[in-house]
């Protein structure tokens, strides 16, 4: 299995199939090794291990979800109890003399997890689709943000390489806020036959649905922060310069686009905490602490929100927290800030929906994973959102107003929202609870990152294919995530027939 410059990943004929049956094989011996281990070790305190680090894990996310949840006392409490639950299993393990067969257990099962991991990532099922040559731009314009990403337009110098290349450059003005869907508008009305933006996502997002609009390719310079849509495109995110190779050497990917109450998405639309969380104008300049003053609140408090959602038309109910993905993140830890998106044309959203209660539902995340009951995990067409009832709402909570942008590093780079008049209620006629006066409920929704407010329902759909990005032709590629770890289908790959004969990732 290889990866080229353009991010494919071939397997090919029988040797595929026997390489991840060989690790679908190590990996069953490793784990047999660990249980192995485990019976030996029965009479020198080997439950005794098991137990422990359990305990460990319970003891810890109980002290996080207090530490998270309450103020004062409690939160300092709940700190003292995470920090005191791992140090005192490491401490037990030393002094019992345990500490060797736990450290054998964690090899064994660290090298059963790994070999596991990549069998079920070499068995990948194929993938068909492949770039498209294309055209070299005659008209590009690009929009550059000089403050995403701590300057990178400025030290890579991106005006300057995109302009001798041919390309019309708009550096947003971070003093005065600008609409960057309609200065895509204007630039196509004028002939421009390519959009692009150096920035973070958020404004991605806005002027990809310009170029869908239109069916012009959309150029991404990986300039901002995280760069996540960059990351799972392969394009090199240490680097933005080199995103501009794709103006004379470039190819097309179809991909697909989501939609969000009619507003486009390239990652990811957030409700529930982080959505509230980001609301508050505090936020950009001290986000740890923001959110440690708000979690109270919105977890259990005066301020608790809950969402009822219908994927597909099933119901979910009461979430605390809901993300819905451009196509669905999958890694080891779907809840990991390192998780990927492999495809981003297989035309479904990704959905994760969250629900902790109370320190014992906190424990049964950490243990169980995304086997926790408060966890849902799947995919859809169709995602609709409401408030659950049961939201009381928080008369501080920022109006419309919260989503105004100024170009700053976070780009928010587009202001349509009105400003609030000394009533209390906009011009939209939305007072400060967030109710229209029509009656329409209006919730907190984070949109690729950007502050926003929507009426309910809020509805998320997919637009398959919808948006052409142009790439480099050589570019890093898009690293294949590790799956997470399915013994059932790790088995049947083990010992039972793989039925795939060759493979390709494209992305």
């Amino acid at each position: 299995m290889g990866q080229d410059g353009r991010g494919e990943t071939r397997t090919t004929g029988s040797g595929a199939d026997a390489g991840a049956r060989l690790l679908a094989r190590l990996a069953v011996l490793a784990a047999i090794g660990s249980l192995v281990v485990l019976v030996l070790a029965i009479g020198d305190g080997g439950l005794v291990v098991v137990g422990a680090g359990l305990l460990g894990l319970v003891v810890c996310a109980a002290g996080v979800w207090w530490f998270l949840a309450h103020r004062g006392v409690v939160r300092l409490f709940g700190a003292l109890v995470a920090i005191a639950a791992p140090v005192g299993v490491v401490v037990l393990f030393a002094r019992d003399g345990l500490w060797q067969t736990a450290l054998v257990l964690v090899l064994c099962w660290g090298l059963a997890a790994a070999f596991a991991r990549a069998a079920l990532r070499r068995a990948r099922p194929r993938r068909s689709k492949r770039a498209i040559a294309s055209t070299r731009p005659q008209r590009p314009f690009l929009i550059m943000n000089p403050k995403s990403g701590g300057g990178k337009v400025g030290r890579f110098e991106l005006v300057d390489r995109a302009e001798a290349l041919g390309a019309r450059v708009f550096v947003l003005d971070p003093s005065a806020p600008a609409d960057v869907a309609e200065l895509a508008r204007e630039a196509v009305a004028e002939g421009a036959d390519l959009l692009g933006v150096a920035g973070g996502d958020g404004t991605q997002a806005l002027v990809a649905a310009i170029a869908a609009e239109h069916d012009l390719p959309f150029l991404v310079i990986s300039a901002g922060t995280r760069n996540h849509f960059a990351m799972d495109l392969g394009l090199d995110r240490s680097d933005p310069a080199r995103c501009l190779d794709a103006l004379t050497d470039g190819e097309e990917l179809r991909i697909d686009l989501g939609d969000v109450a009619g507003r486009a998405f390239v990652n990811t639309v957030s409700f529930g905490v982080y959505a509230d969380v980001v609301q508050r104008p505090e936020y950009r300049d001290a986000k740890a602490g923001t959110a440690l003053t708000l979690m109270p609140d919105l977890l259990v408090g005066e301020g608790m929100r809950r969402l009822d959602v219908r994927i597909d038309g099933t119901p979910l109910m009461s979430q605390q927290a809901l993300l819905v993905s451009n196509n669905a993140y999958t890694s080891p830890d779907v809840l990991s800030g390192g998780a990927r998106r492999p495809s981003l044309d297989d035309g479904e959203l990704g959905v994760l929906g969250i629900r902790v209660e109370g320190a014992a539902e906190a424990a049964d995340l950490a243990v169980r994973g995304s086997q926790s009951t408060g966890l849902t995990v799947t995919t859809a067409r169709r995602v609709e959102v409401t408030s659950s009832a049961t939201h009381r709402p928080d008369p501080d909570e920022p109006g419309p107003d919260a989503s105004a942008t100024d170009g700053s590093e976070t780009d928010h780079a587009v202001t349509n929202a009105p400003d609030a008049d000394d009533s209390g209620t906009d011009e939209s006629g939305t007072d400060e609870s967030g109710t229209h006066d029509s009656g329409t409920h209006e919730i907190p929704v984070a949109v690729d990152g950007e502050a926003l407010r929507l009426p309910t329902p809020v509805v998320c759909t997919l637009r398959p294919g919808a948006l052409r990005v142009l790439v480099p032709r050589d570019r890093p590629g898009v690293v294949v995530p590790a799956p997470p770890v399915d013994w059932r289908r790790l088995l049947d790959l083990a010992f039972g027939r793989s039925g795939h004969s060759s493979a390709v990732h494209r992305s």
